[in-house]
């Protein structure tokens, strides 16, 4: 059975130490990594300065000062000179005599990923053997002999020694290549950082985290190496850590749109280390949920009361159209009966809002040309709008199209142009602007010269049944859009724009649409009769399919062919392996997966699978698969 690291540690920190020679070695930023007890006790050295980390320049000044280099005039000039030696480290074997008049020998070597090690032997009874030798050779003869041979088994031991710390030497470069290799392979940015605020070690895969960051940021000044914006929002936490308390946040990297997590873990020796990784996606599940759950909870409210009142306006609507059917009525009570119908019809449309907001809504995204859909938008919104207000489009998004829930985006967009028809009066400007940003959402923002936002509105303004337009408002509108957005896994923002006016800023996930023109499909679904309509479906859009029932018999598919176009497969699978485990199997092929579901909008899984890839909500039909695809569906 393997020995656990630990194990291992001790084992040669325990050889180590039965070593006859003193030893150390020294990082590339000149701190201790290793030395022995014998390093310790030849010169009498505190603990501080044999702890893991000790600084070498303190190491060295309390030498001087013990008198071990003799005189020193100017102790920080020795000790500034001596560090930048170090620094500058070269193979070397040196003697010299100590202050306590014992003989040692200094013999260093430098370490392939920098620092280097160094071994120090007392040579003094040997010294004197040699002076002896020289001064009585011809009377000692016999005693030559006996030194001689002491020598002889003294460089065995030596050249024992020397063999052991090579295979110590060569064990802790394994140790360290195996442990930067582990980092380096992991989804998330690992570094270290001293007190002063430098990186002393980093696993090199910052710019995977925060875009266009380099790489090569050891010796760096964590506020450079991230920039001012990033730096202002973590500095917080990262004090926090660095004053011993441990620190989970988040923040938006403004340039990248990313949403980061960040772990400060307090060092006991010196600084933080820091975790980093790109929770994006896991952001866009978690505001979709949120969403749901929301809804879910609006509708146990409602559902009774709404009923209920339902039932009194059928009540006032039977009772008014009947009063409105009786003879000799005066034309005031018909006024009256007029008013109480449209005040009654009015309140049944309340309702309809009500319930399209807290009814489980189910995403429907296709394949969707943007450059078509704001054509479409701009002619629908063009006529409701007076002739003095202008409505611009600025379209500045990609060719290829992208998955939307097409119906619900048109909704959304056309009720926040309406909103800013209503704030312009009949003077002014509309602009509907849409783009992506860095390649993670798609950007939709409607602006307008009106009066902009009270701060009430800016506050409140996604609350349901919140209005600034007295009784013409019903406070859906605004809610709608957030609950669309919301449902995406997107953000809403509401703010007011620099010189007049407002704006609204609807950012969705960007997903592009599979490249799939034909080719092999992997179908991966356990019940047989859903599984024989989907491959029809498949196959009379042109393609060639294959079956599988659980998660492991895909993955043994895709490995024997390479060729598979596209996989759709259901989330829950026969077996313990579910569809997400397969999109988590593939996700280093790049095969383009859809996933398809009868969970409802508010499972974890259904949230998880729509937060990775486009989910088909069960039922579909061949019309709803090929818009995802974009295929031309059968006829």
């Amino acid at each position: 059975m393997p020995l656990s690291r630990d194990a291992t540690h001790a084992l040669t920190a325990a050889g180590l130490n039965l070593i006859g020679q003193a030893l150390t070695i020294f990082d590339s930023d000149l701190r201790l990594a290793v030395c022995n007890a014998p390093f310790q006790d030849m010169f009498a050295l505190p603990d501080h300065l044999v702890a893991l980390g000790a600084p070498f320049e303190d190491t060295i000044r309390h030498l001087a000062l013990q008198g071990e280099y003799g005189e020193v005039d100017n102790l920080e000039a020795f000790v500034t000179e001596r560090t930048e030696m170090a620094r500058a480290f070269e193979p070397h074997y040196m003697e010299r005599t100590r202050a306590n008049g014992t003989i040692i020998s200094v013999e260093g070597s430098p370490l392939p990923q920098g620092g280097w090690i160094t071994v120090y032997t007392d040579i003094t009874s040997t010294k004197k053997q040699e002076t002896l030798l020289r001064a009585r050779s011809e009377e000692l003869t016999d005693q030559v002999l006996a030194h001689t041979e002491e020598l002889a088994s003294t460089n065995r031991a030596l050249a024992a020694t020397v063999s052991a710390l090579g295979e110590t030497k060569r064990h802790l470069t394994e140790v360290e290549a195996r442990t930067r290799l582990t980092t380096e392979m992991m989804p998330a940015h690992i570094a270290h950082i001293d007190e002063t605020g430098h990186y002393t070690y980093s696993n090199r895969r910052l710019s995977t985290i925060i875009p266009e960051r380099t790489n090569n940021i050891v010796g760096m000044h964590i506020s450079d190496a991230l920039g001012a914006d990033v730096y202002g929002k973590i500095k917080p936490g990262l004090l926090a850590a660095i004053a011993g308390e441990n620190t989970v946040m988040e923040f938006t990297d403004a340039h990248s749109a990313r949403r980061i997590r960040v772990a400060f873990t307090p060092d006991i020796r010196d600084g933080v280390y820091i975790l980093s990784m790109d929770v994006t996606q896991e952001t866009q599940a978690r505001v979709a949920l949120q969403q749901t759950r929301k809804r879910e909870l609006a509708a146990q409210m409602t559902s009774g009361l709404a009923h209920d009142f339902s039932n009194l306006l059928t009540i006032i609507w039977g009772m008014q159209s009947k009063l409105a059917r009786l003879d000799g009525l005066p034309d005031t009570a018909l006024t009256l009966v007029d008013g109480t119908l449209n005040a009654a019809k009015r309140g049944g449309e309340l309702l309809g809002s009500i319930a399209e907001i807290t009814a489980q809504r189910v995403q429907r995204p296709r394949a969707t040309d943007l450059h078509n859909l704001l054509q479409d938008i701009e002619t629908l919104a063009a006529p409701s709008l007076p002739d003095n207000v202008k409505f611009t489009v600025f379209d500045r998004v990609p060719n290829e199209p992208v998955l939307l829930d097409q119906g619900a985006i048109q909704d959304a967009l056309l009720n926040l142009i309406l909103n800013a028809k209503d704030a312009c009066g009949s003077n002014g400007e509309i602009t509907l602007s849409a783009t992506t940003v860095h390649n993670t959402w798609i950007e939709f923002t409607v602006s307008d010269t009106g009066t902009g936002f009270s701060p009430d509105a800016l506050e409140q303004g996604c609350d349901p049944f919140f209005t600034t337009k007295g009784s013409e408002g019903t406070g859906l509108g605004l809610p709608m859009v957030y609950d669309i957005t919301k449902l995406a896994g997107g953000d809403l923002r509401l703010q007011n724009t620099p010189n007049s006016g407002a704006s609204v800023r609807l950012r969705l996930p960007l997903r592009y649409c599979p490249k799939i023109t034909g080719g092999l499909v992997l179908l991966v679904e356990d019940s047989d009769d859903l599984r024989a309509l989907y491959r029809d479906m498949l196959i009379d859009m042109g393609h060639s399919v294959i079956e599988a029932t659980s998660a492991d018999e895909a993955t043994a598919l895709i490995a024997d062919l390479p060729d598979i176009a596209l996989i759709l497969s259901d989330i829950r699978l026969n077996g313990e392996g579910t569809g997400l485990d397969l999109l988590k199997r593939i996700g280093s092929n790049k095969t383009p997966i859809v996933l398809m579901t009868s969970l409802p909008p508010n499972d974890p899984l259904h949230q998880k699978g729509q937060a990775a890839t486009t989910v088909l909500a069960k039922p579909f039909t061949a019309i709803d698969l090929s818009n995802v695809l974009k295929l031309k569906a059968p006829q």
